[in-house]
């Protein structure tokens, strides 16, 4: 009997500390003082632009950039999206498509620390309501850790479109017109 006692007394404290246990990581999951919480629908949409106007597609490449955030860069690519970038070892124009380009962005939101995208002065504008072609000088600074941080100055020249006036504006073309 008192083997049995010591058996119970065991299995009430086997059940406690599992229950303490569950306790602790649901909570802990729920709060962490020394992590900042993801970003909710409604914060991060005080931080997102209007896309059906041109500024709101830059500020929310800034903010995918900036946020690293996937999600965000993804809703600003079309479908039939293509980057263009010069290559100037083999002196031609090299393409690829969307699913590419989201695969390499999220390599680099990955792989950086962080990300700091600043639009400068716009070129040129070009288009109507349906297609805008956008000339634009950036600086974006990206750290991969404190002794590594490389600054990149260049120009892109986007073609955004869409469908209809009221429909948010999509990167169809992404032309890097930048020489490093």
């Amino acid at each position: 009997m008192p083997h049995n006692r010591k058996l119970q007394k065991l299995t009430v404290l086997a059940y406690a500390l599992v229950s303490i246990s569950a306790a602790v990581l649901v909570l802990s999951s729920c709060f962490n003082p020394f992590a900042p919480r993801l970003a909710t629908n409604s914060s991060s949409s005080a931080l997102l632009g209007d896309q059906r106007t041109v500024e709101g597609v830059f500020q929310n490449f800034r903010y995918a950039y900036i946020f690293k955030d996937t999600l965000a860069y993804g809703q600003l690519l079309a479908q039939e999206f293509t980057f263009v970038y010069r290559n100037y070892e083999r002196n031609v124009d090299m393409t690829w498509g969307r699913d590419e380009d989201m695969r390499s962005t999220s390599g680099l939101f990955q792989t950086a620390q962080s990300l700091d995208l600043v639009w400068n002065e716009v070129i040129t504008t070009i288009g109507d309501s349906l297609t805008s072609d956008v000339s634009r000088g950036f600086t974006l600074t990206i750290t991969f850790n404190p002794s590594d941080i490389i600054r990149l100055d260049g120009r892109v020249n986007l073609r955004i479109a869409r469908d209809r006036p009221q429909d948010v504006w999509k990167i169809r073309r992404w032309r890097d017109e930048s020489n490093f």
